[in-house]
């Protein structure tokens, strides 16, 4: 791999986080409506001030974000916070900064999404794998049926009804929250254990809800494999049954899959979002619904700018691997 290929990706990956940021920036201000005076006039409907005054606390809040300048010094002076990792203060918190909010919430996103799309993918292309070699035992084929019906429920269906049977009408599991209430959290071996019980059905939604999706698509590319001159040659040379599906049936079968997941990550970011809200566990999709409940634009902005760099990154990472994986790939 070149050096001069990974900084085009790296450059690549500067202009789509760039061009993203300056869409979020644009689009939202075609419109007349202000954030500020929106969320003020919600909180004077509500009681919480006078609205006599309401002018005049929109327009010191316009002038200490720099709203009321134009709207190119607007950009520039937002593309500079991007650069310097400043997303803004939030208006439902304020002062605290987005980024700090970001960063509370993305220990929990990032465990919950990690732990299910590596499994759902190890899961689903084993599964597969196994349903579409000729020496399988019959059983692994039966289960592609059960996967492939889970695979058409979407996670967020299939959260609500794991919630409803397992956790409410036959209390195995919490109905939700990252750990017990009232317990504060430490590194002890107890509050780990109870934060991984109260995952395991946010995490079950996600892994059953996608495995179907890499089983069936790992299975379309064994079945194409079965007749490849180079698994009937390792065949006729007397290797193991265990050497050719491992080296030469699974490795070979794995390649689009691979790509598949740098595609999919945006989706998985999506579903994972709707099962924090769902099981109320304090991650970044929790903190995304919060802000659109409050129209706390601000906070919107920077979570989603946040979720594009790491789609980004993720895509990057997945393309400088690659050639790992297939070593007839040179850039």
């Amino acid at each position: 791999m070149s050096v001069t290929y990974i900084i085009r990706r790296v450059l690549f990956l500067f202009l789509v986080v760039w061009v993203a940021a300056t869409i979020i920036f644009f689009i939202p201000r075609l419109s007349s409506r202000n954030p500020i005076r929106e969320r003020f006039a919600e909180l004077a409907r509500s009681g919480g001030f006078s609205a006599q005054n309401l002018e005049q606390i929109v327009g010191a809040y316009n002038k200490q974000f720099g709203l009321d300048k134009p709207l190119i010094e607007q950009y520039f002076n937002y593309i500079g916070q991007l650069a310097r990792g400043d997303l803004g203060p939030s208006l439902f918190r304020y002062p605290k900064p987005v980024i700090e909010l970001v960063m509370d919430a993305l220990p929990w996103t990032i465990g919950l999404l990690l732990t299910t799309t590596v499994l759902s993918f190890i899961l689903g292309n084993l599964i597969g794998a196994l349903a579409s070699w000729p020496r399988s035992p019959g059983w692994v084929k039966g289960i592609m049926g059960p996967i492939m019906m889970l695979q058409g429920i979407p996670p967020y269906l299939l959260g609500l009804l794991l919630l409803f049977y397992v956790g409410y009408r036959l209390q195995l599991l919490p109905l939700g929250g990252a750990y017990t209430k009232g317990t504060f959290p430490n590194m002890s071996i107890s509050f780990i254990l109870d934060v991984a019980k109260h995952q395991i059905l946010p995490a079950l939604s996600l892994i059953l809800a996608t495995t179907g999706f890499w089983a069936l698509g790992m299975r379309g590319m064994g079945v194409t494999i079965q007749g490849e001159d180079y698994v009937n040659f390792a065949e006729h040379k007397g290797l193991s049954p265990g050497r050719i599906f491992s080296g030469y049936y699974v490795r070979n079968a794995l390649l689009p899959q691979v790509t598949g997941l740098a595609l999919s990550f945006s989706g998985v970011v999506v579903s994972g979002g709707l099962i924090e809200n769902l099981y109320g566990l304090p991650g970044v999709g929790s903190v995304l619904g919060q802000a659109i409940v409050a129209n706390d634009y601000f906070v919107i902005y920077g979570i989603t700018i946040f979720l594009i760099l790491a789609v980004a990154i993720f895509m990057l990472i997945v393309d400088l691997i690659y050639p790992l994986l297939d070593p007839r790939i040179r850039y």
